[in-house]
């Protein structure tokens, strides 16, 4: 494979992910979002370093569909 086979299989694997998150209620995409102990399952109280905190999805869609932010 060539670098980009493996960049187009992360993408396809990254956007798999974030399809899944979008058909959770927003209680329990909170949830899977948490980082947690891949033994116990509990929290570690770190934020998800992947996230962009200041990432506001409402205006995201907003100014997708053309309208003013």
């Amino acid at each position: 494979m060539t670098h980009r086979d493996y960049l187009w299989c992360v993408l396809n694997l990254m956007l798999d992910d974030e399809e899944e998150l979008e058909r959770l209620c927003p209680a329990c995409r909170a949830r899977a979002e948490e980082e947690r102990c891949p033994v116990c399952g509990a929290r570690t109280g770190r934020e998800r370093e992947d996230r962009n905190l200041s990432f506001d999805p409402e205006r995201f869609q907003r100014l997708k569909r053309g309208e003013r932010a």
